[in-house]
C-alpha cells in the first residue's frame, strides 16, 4: 500500500457517494482547494483531519496514517501535461510566465512567490457569453537575501 493507493480509494469513494469537494472541505474545516489537494495526495493532513477524511471515505486506521505522511509533491505524470485543462495552465505559464515574472520583479524586487505560504480560490463567474473560471493565486513574496 502507498499514498497513490489511498488517493485512488478516495476518488472511487467520492464518485460512489456522489460527494463534492466543497462538502468534504466543510467537514475537514479547510478550503475546498486545500482539501482537494490533500485528498489528491499533495498535502499533509493532521491526525484529526485524517480521521474526518477517513470517516467520509471509509478509510481504515492504516490508510489514515498515509494521509499524515509528507507527500512527494508534484502530481503530473509528464513534464508537458497532456490533459487539456492542465495543459492550458502550462500554456498560460509558457505564454505569460515572463510577463508575470517581470511584473512581480518590478513591483516587489528580486525574489519569488511562495507556493508554501500560499492560498488559492476557484470560483464560477456567470457571464452571458459563457460562464468563466476565476482563479486567484496568492503567495507571500520571498525576497532573495544577500550574504
Amino acid at each position: 500500500m502507498n499514498r497513490n493507493d489511498i488517493t485512488e480509494k478516495i476518488i472511487a469513494a467520492k464518485v460512489s457517494k456522489g460527494l463534492k469537494w466543497e462538502e468534504v472541505a466543510r467537514e475537514v474545516g479547510q478550503s475546498k482547494e486545500w482539501t482537494t489537494a490533500a485528498c489528491l495526495g499533495q498535502m499533509t493532513l493532521t491526525a484529526a483531519q485524517a480521521a474526518v477524511v477517513g470517516r467520509i471515505f471509509g478509510l481504515d486506521a492504516e490508510e489514515q496514517k498515509w494521509l499524515q505522511v509528507v507527500p512527494y509533491k508534484g502530481s503530473l505524470p509528464t513534464s508537458v501535461p497532456t490533459d487539456p485543462l492542465i495543459y492550458r495552465w502550462y500554456e498560460i505559464v509558457n505564454v505569460y510566465g515572463a510577463t508575470i515574472k517581470e511584473l512581480i520583479h518590478e513591483e516587489f524586487g528580486d525574489g519569488i512567490m511562495s507556493a508554501i505560504d500560499f492560498s488559492m480560490d476557484i470560483d464560477r463567474q456567470a457571464d452571458p457569453k459563457g460562464d468563466r473560471v476565476k482563479v486567484v493565486l496568492s503567495g507571500k513574496f520571498l525576497p532573495y537575501k544577500t550574504y
